[in-house]
């Protein structure tokens, strides 16, 4: 939990008072290695911070996983449509590896926002910075070759294929296997 409102503190500073409200409603979750937090079809009823792990959000697509994004260390992580809407999600939320997670219901969350103006100021700057990182995502897929995508996701976060599969970052790039290949062995 320490972990947890450290990261917080790099956002926004928060009084003693709402540090432990946050603490008091986060729940410590511990899941294994392709275990699913969220399938689609489902509300999206928690926000979690992802202290330690790797999960992975994806679709599926006429019978094949589309990956779309990432989660590690220090992430906060959701299906944001299915969280801030509470319709039922189109997305996938699986666990790359055993992972441990802190948690909290949009329920409670949504009555710390109402009690505390610093936890809504810090939660708006995550979702400002979860929409810079969509944005990103989004022009990186229209406007780079694969190559460029590939090398900009090895700067963005070269541990990435120390802990995912090939596959799985092909498809979040938008590319076969067989062409990752030969992208990794001109590089």
């Amino acid at each position: 939990m320490q972990q947890l409102l450290q990261h917080i503190k790099l956002y926004a500073p928060l009084s003693e008072e709402a540090e432990q409200a946050l603490y008091d409603c986060f729940e410590q979750v511990v899941c294994s290695k392709n275990q699913h937090l969220l399938t689609e079809g489902k509300i999206c009823r928690h926000l979690y911070f992802l202290e330690k792990g790797a999960l992975r959000g994806y679709y599926n697509i006429d019978g094949k996983e589309i990956t779309h994004w990432f989660g590690f260390d220090n992430d906060f992580v959701t299906s944001f449509h299915s969280f801030i809407t509470q319709e039922p999600s189109v997305e996938n939320l699986q666990l790359l590896e055993g992972s441990i997670l802190w948690s909290i219901s949009k329920d409670k969350l949504t009555e710390l926002l109402n009690r505390f103006h610093d936890i809504e100021r810090l939660v708006r700057v995550a979702y400002e910075n979860y929409y810079i990182r969509l944005e990103e995502r989004y022009v990186n897929a229209q406007f780079k070759t694969a190559t460029e995508r590939y090398e900009q996701l090895l700067k963005d976060a070269p541990h990435i294929p120390d802990r995912v599969s090939l596959g799985h970052i092909a498809s979040y790039l938008g590319i076969s296997q067989e062409t990752l290949s030969r992208i990794r062995s001109r590089i």
